[in-house]
């Protein structure tokens, strides 16, 4: 590492001001930032808080956080491969090394588009690569089929870097999740690929065809259908053992996240728990009042906490700290309202089984609104207090 930091120092006079590179000293900056902690303190004089711990280094945790999603949305799209074509003699190797070489080109994309988009704005404004992609960019091959073309992931990134980041000044001003942003534009400009009533497996080779018996179809989708009788059992729920995107379907694996962001003190422990309770209270209710129209309605509440996107969007995506309510309060009125209506679009909506990603989204807009609120009540008992005195 000390031959790395030598090698910076010498290159670097070529990027500050009168250098032959002073155009991309931001970009220059952008990676040295992201391998160390400059030295860089605040000024002598006033109050200032000092701490290693900046937002690069938050966002690697979250990276860390995924690598369990990542790891075991691999094997799953391997494992689901073999099944389709009825090889049920593959190890574990075998799978996680065919998914391996299916899901490294989405991420790249993923990467390779936001990134590039990015150092367009750099060079333009002359600012620092902002850190925020480095989670954005993982995040968004996880929450995709394996089958999308790699041409529709890259459009539909560079939409949401411009549209969900770019225009409203950045990371740290973006209104809605950029990572969320790209799949509704996946989901609204090619609604075959996202709707989740099709075959969600790898592209089959040339003379391969799936065999009898097997089915494709994200259970969401059969759920929608009605067909709560081809579900998967709970423990294949929990443990991932199903067709859906690439990093949603282990529910341990997100767990397993989960823990990694608790214990770093990075993700809310009130906005993931307020999800979950807003979800079973919605399932609770839909099974209270469930009819022999809607088979939907009488899916067991710890069942819709394992399907979709729920458990990853609960943990990865609603507690997104620049989207997400600040106040200690407005994180459980947030939280609540995005498994609430999660759940309720998902089984009253038979168009679009899932409804995780419209509630985040939904929410990330009216988060302000609930701060705004809980502020204003707060001041509002601190006045009464004030005239009772």
């Amino acid at each position: 590492m000390k031959a790395l930091r030598n090698y910076l120092d010498k290159i670097k006079p070529n990027f500050e001001k009168g250098g032959k590179h002073e155009k991309w000293l931001s970009v220059f900056e952008s990676f040295e930032t992201f391998l160390y902690v400059l030295g860089d303190t605040a000024p002598k004089k006033g109050a200032h808080i000092r701490d290693a711990v900046d937002l690069k280094r938050v966002m690697s945790v979250v990276v860390i956080a995924l690598i369990p999603t990542l790891l075991f949305g691999m094997w799953n799209v391997g494992d689901n491969y073999y099944q389709s074509i009825g090889q049920t003699d593959v190890n574990l190797w075998q799978s996680f090394g065919y998914g391996f070489i299916k899901v490294i080109p989405l991420v790249l994309v993923s990467y390779i588009a936001g990134l590039g988009t990015e150092f367009v704005f750099v060079y333009i404004k002359g600012h620092e690569i902002e850190e925020g992609f480095l989670v954005s960019g993982l995040l968004i091959p996880l929450i995709v089929p394996v089958d999308v073309p790699l041409w529709m992931l890259a459009l539909a990134t560079i939409f949401s870097v411009i549209f969900g980041k770019e225009v409203f000044g950045g990371t740290g001003m973006n209104v809605v999740n950029p990572a969320l942003l790209t799949r509704a534009f996946l989901f609204f400009a090619y609604p075959a690929k996202m709707s989740g009533d099709t075959i969600w497996i790898s592209e089959l080779s040339k003379g391969e065809g799936i065999v009898d018996g097997f089915s494709g179809a994200t259970p969401l989708a059969n759920a929608a259908a009605g067909s709560l009788d081809k579900l998967p059992s709970t423990m294949d729920m929990f443990l991932g053992f199903m067709p859906g995107s690439i990093g949603e379907t282990s529910a341990l694996a997100i767990l397993i996240g989960a823990a990694i962001l608790l214990f770093t003190g990075v993700g809310s422990w009130k906005i993931m728990l307020s999800v979950f309770i807003g979800g079973i209270t919605m399932g609770l209710l839909l099974n209270l009042f469930a009819t022999d129209t809607n088979p939907y309605m009488a899916l067991p509440w710890y069942h819709h906490l394992l399907l979709g996107g729920f458990a990853f969007g609960a943990v990865f995506m609603a507690t997104d700290p620049v989207t997400a309510a600040q106040t200690e309060k407005g994180k459980w009125i947030y939280g609540f309202l995005i498994g609430f209506i999660a759940i309720l679009v998902r089984v009253l909506n038979p168009a679009y089984p899932e409804g995780m990603m419209m509630a985040i989204l939904l929410l990330n807009v009216f988060s302000p609104l609930i701060d705004h609120y809980v502020i204003q009540g707060n001041i509002k008992k601190r006045l009464k207090r004030a005239k009772a005195l």
